[in-house]
């Protein structure tokens, strides 16, 4: 079974939560992971740093690599795939975790906000993709992976939160237009998506609370998939709009209880995320 052991991953984000979660898996491997987060201090409401998950990196068998940045910022782009590429001599997959989250009504999202779902979701993932390319041309299994759901234009999803549908689509559509882009150089690019929420700070804080937490999964179930993905061969298996959950019963994984957020909680409690259904 091939592995991460060696390889080297750039992720925009990944202080805390899934992001965090995919690097701990990679790092027991003994992955290269550099991180590019603005989080440099420690947040009023979210616990973790860039600093703080590369200890945790470290700790699981990993190298790690904290930049701050912030991948709206073209520079920090530049500077991240150059000081990857130094420290490690190569990126052999980019993981487009970082991501804006505000589920408000049309009517009701601010300019600010619209634009910075916008700049980090759709223009970070195209950017920071786009500037590893040549560098990925050097792997022997190149990987793009984007945290992004499946299109799914439906009047449901498309009116329940238009501006978020449009950030998150729009890192979907990069991400398949890049595996379509650079098919011939054998890049693989692919996205991911959960079929449940996943138990997370932002999760806890923006849908629900406890409620909400009590029927996710935890961030370990997206980061095996993920492993999955990431250790597949990358000139066949591209242009994919990939669910956690079917990749891992691919794999071979029928039993998810084990993921529930709170112990004991049935499957059947579990509900839908947004855009699947």
């Amino acid at each position: 079974m091939s592995t991460l052991a060696g390889k080297t991953i750039l992720m925009s984000g990944g202080s805390r939560g899934i992001g965090l979660a995919i690097a701990l898996r990679a790092a027991r491997d003994g992955a290269n992971i550099a991180m590019l987060a603005k989080t440099d201090t420690p947040h009023p409401k979210l616990e973790g740093t860039v600093h703080t998950a590369a200890e945790q990196i470290r700790a699981a068998g990993g190298n790690a690599l904290p930049i701050v940045g912030d991948v709206r910022d073209d520079d920090d782009i530049t500077e991240a795939v150059m000081k990857t590429q130094g420290e490690f001599g190569g990126i052999d997959i980019v993981i487009n975790n970082a991501s804006v989250i505000d589920l408000s009504r049309s009517l009701d999202l601010g300019a600010k906000k619209y634009d910075l779902m916008q700049d980090v979701n759709v223009r970070g993932t195209f950017m920071l993709s786009r500037a590893a390319v040549p560098v990925l041309r050097g792997s022997a299994n190149p990987h793009i992976l984007s945290l992004s759901p499946p299109l799914n234009p439906t009047p449901k999803w498309l009116g329940a939160h238009t501006g978020y549908t449009l950030a998150k689509f729009g890192m979907t559509m990069v991400t398949l237009g890049l595996a379509a882009e650079f098919a011939e150089d054998g890049i693989a690019a692919n996205t991911l998506w959960p079929r449940t929420t996943i138990a997370t700070a932002a999760v806890q804080n923006l849908l629900g609370g406890d409620k909400v937490m009590a029927a996710s999964r935890t961030a370990d179930i997206y980061a095996d998939a993920a492993y999955s993905v990431l250790t597949k061969p990358a000139a066949s298996y591209t242009g994919q709009s990939l669910i956690v959950e079917d990749v891992l019963e691919a794999d071979g994984v029928t039993d998810f209880s084990g993921y529930a957020a709170i112990p004991g909680t049935p499957d059947d409690r579990l509900f839908p995320d947004i855009f699947l259904d």
